[in-house]
């Protein structure tokens, strides 16, 4: 299977077009039952690892440090974040048949902006730039993001380079 259809399966089967009612729930469930699953691929794992590992720490960091917020900002955040990373992916597959110097570009474009918007100010750098740093996974977004400015942010920044 080549990556665009792999990607393509991902975005069909993580994207979600459900109501911001519930959806961290739903969020963690399906990515954990996809992570956990012996049968799944290893670049879909790794996508849904990211997930599961940026909305646990958003309900973790929440408790902490905005315990009288409500559910509902937490499933907004999480909507935002899913659909953050399906709009990197979708732009993954636009991108490929480009020059890898625009591919690169539009990669850290996503990633400086989610690095932009930090949702705590988390000071553990080590912990929240994890996937950030580690150049061999697909994702490589800051886990202390406020996911709805980011994704706001970046759909105007590619609006304009498009």
């Amino acid at each position: 299977m080549t990556m665009k259809k792999i990607l393509i399966a991902l975005m069909l089967l993580i994207g979600m077009n459900a109501q911001a009612q519930e959806v961290f729930n739903e969020l963690r469930q399906k990515n954990k039952t996809i992570v956990e699953a012996p049968e799944t691929n290893g670049l879909v794992r790794s996508i849904s690892q990211f997930k599961l590992d940026a909305l646990n720490y958003l309900a973790i960091k929440m408790q902490e440090e905005m315990p009288d917020s409500s559910v509902y900002y937490l499933d907004r955040q999480a909507f935002a974040m899913n659909n953050y990373v399906t709009f990197y992916i979708q732009k993954l597959v636009q991108y490929n048949e480009m020059p890898k110097a625009l591919q690169e570009e539009m990669t850290k474009m996503f990633m400086e902006t989610s690095r932009n918007h930090p949702l705590f100010k988390d000071k553990d750098k080590e912990m929240v730039l994890s996937y950030y740093n580690n150049g061999e996974v697909l994702i490589r977004f800051s886990l202390d993001t406020d996911w709805e400015m980011a994704l706001e942010d970046i759909k105007k920044k590619m609006a304009k380079n498009e």
